[in-house]
This record gives C-alpha cells, structure tokens and sequence, in this order.
C-alpha cells in the first residue's frame, strides 16, 4: 500500500468519526462523560491528518535521493522539496490531471512514477518532449538534430574512492546544469525489455535514437554512464509526472547542501 492512499484511509476514516462526533455522539453521551479513546483519538488527529494530506497531495511532498544517478546535481542522502502543482492539479492517489497548470520543460528535474513499476517513484532530468527526436551517442546529446552545448570544466572528484570523472556544464533550453561522462564507457546502448512505444526507438552499437511520442517525455540522470533511464525502460507517460525538484533541504552527512539545488 503506498504512503497517499494510507494517508487518504485515515483521513477518511478519522474524519468521519469526527463528523460523528460533532453531529451525533456528543448529544447522546451522558453530561459529564469523556470521550471514548477511538473518538478522542480521531478528533484531534483529524485536522492535522486533513493539512498533511492537503499540503503533501497539493503542495509540496519530501522525498530522499536514494542512488547517485543524479550525481553531481543531487547525492545519495538528500532530502528534496517536490513541487506537486507546477505541472497541474491532480486527484490525489489516482494522480489524474483535473487542472492544467504547466507542463515539463527541457532541463526539468522532474519526480515521476517508475513507468516499470508505478509503485516506485523515480527521478531524472527531462531531456526530450513530446515530439521531439533524441540521440546520444558518444557522450554527445543532440535534440532535433543539434548537438546540446557542453562545456568541460574541472573533474568531479569521488571522495569515498578518490577518483575523478570527467565533468561537463550542459546546457538544456534556458537550464544549465553539471553532468558526468565516463569516456571510457562504451556508447553502446541497449533497452533492459520491450516497453511502450519501443518501436520509437532505434539502438546501435553507437548509442540510440528516440522520437518522443505525444504524452510522453525522455529523461535521463546526471550521471550520465551510471543512470537506469529512458535509454533503458522508455518514456514517462504524463499520467505518471508527480512534481518538480526545487529545493534539497537537508543531507545528514552534508549538511551545507541545504537550499544548494539550483
């Protein structure tokens, strides 16, 4: 059972108690008589149930970055601030759009359903949108054609295995960001399975070329050479998009990373 729909049965359940209480219960328990536990309990947890629910379905929702795909933008241990409503209101535990606010642009670092397993939540930067054609090969990102500008800058130093990896500024529409290349990592890229729209994509042992279907979006992680992505399950649907990454608000082992996501 996922942590919404948890949240969603006991707000239910502590609301209508209260409900119960308020128009019912109260009248009919004798003057001078307490509460029982169950309706004591459900009538002063039911407002702060309703406000985490309202904040976490609507507003903002907490996540922890649980690998280094996202390395050097996020590490493993950060704590992230998602945005819920940038990308549309949506009803809560089914996440269907009822309002269309905006919609993900290139350079996003976007929060979503893994299209594998919805029940997993997933994060990586969009790279392609609907319609657009993606390749990489070789390192080298190019959409519609043209190459993405790359800048090299000063080596990314691993200090749990003090070694360096090759490290680029990259820029995505108005985003500009740091990523990882291996240059030593072959291009060759190969899907994990069959998924949907697969025939959209063409791989070689050069690298591969996506045409981005209506709905959908191409995302891919930081860490370039060390990053499950579209290259390897597909495109994420748009019904499975939970929020926008604005804001690491904590790393126990880092703790000056706090407000540092950009």
């Amino acid at each position: 059972m996922s942590f919404a729909l948890f949240l969603l049965i006991l707000l239910v359940v502590s609301g209508a108690v209260w409900a119960l209480e308020a128009g019912w219960l109260a009248r009919r328990r004798a003057a001078g008589a307490g509460q029982p536990w169950w309706v004591e309990y459900s009538v002063s947890f039911f407002p702060v149930i309703l406000i985490v629910f309202l904040l976490r379905s609507f507003l903002v929702e907490p996540f922890k970055i649980p690998s280094g795909s996202m390395i050097p933008t996020l590490l493993v241990g950060d704590f992230i601030l998602v945005n819920k409503y940038v990308y549309g209101i949506r009803v809560p535990v089914w996440n269907r759009k009822l309002i269309e606010v905006a919609r993900p642009e290139r350079g996003d670092v976007m929060v979503f359903r893994y299209p594998v397993d919805p029940s997993l939540d997933y994060i990586k930067r969009v790279v392609g949108l609907p319609g657009d054609r993606v390749e990489y090969r070789g390192g080298r990102l190019r959409i519609n054609g043209e190459a993405v500008p790359l800048q090299r800058i000063d080596d990314y130093l691993w200090k749990e295995r003090m070694q360096f990896s090759p490290r680029y500024v990259e820029r995505l529409g108005a985003a500009e960001h740091e990523i990882l290349v291996d240059e030593d990592t072959p291009a060759f890229a190969a899907p994990g399975s069959a998924f949907p729209h697969a025939a959209n994509c063409h791989y070689n042992i050069d690298g591969l070329s996506c045409k981005v279907p209506p709905g959908h979006y191409f995302v891919m992680g930081d860490n370039r050479d060390n990053s499950s992505d579209s290259r390897v399950w597909g495109f994420v649907p748009d019904e499975n998009i939970v929020g926008k990454a604005f804001l690491i608000w904590l790393n126990f082992n880092e703790l000056g990373r706090f407000g540092s996501f950009k």
